[in-house]
């Protein structure tokens, strides 16, 4: 099973270092160093999360339309890209 999801990048000025937040799984936050690696770690977040929840029992939550996603004005300017997560792997 594949899902899509929409994670919101915010990058510090400082350090360059990325913070990471997929809005849909609440509490799935990570970051990266850089780009490369804040993808790989959101991906890596999310993927825990929803297996996390799919061993409870639990239903997944639906993605947002990556449109529809919002950021969150108290973190700064950021983007909004889609993770890909292989359930099956």
């Amino acid at each position: 099973m594949k899902l899509v999801y929409g994670a919101c990048f915010y990058q510090d000025q400082e350090s360059g270092a990325y913070a990471v937040v997929v809005p849909d799984l609440p509490g799935c936050t990570t970051g990266g160093y850089d780009l490369a690696g804040a993808l790989e770690m959101a991906v890596d977040a999310a993927s825990g999360w929803v297996l996390n929840e799919l061993e409870d029992g639990k239903d997944i939550p639906l993605a947002t339309s990556i449109e529809k996603v919002e950021l969150d004005p108290d973190m700064g300017a950021g983007f909004v890209a889609p993770i890909v997560l292989d359930m099956d792997s």
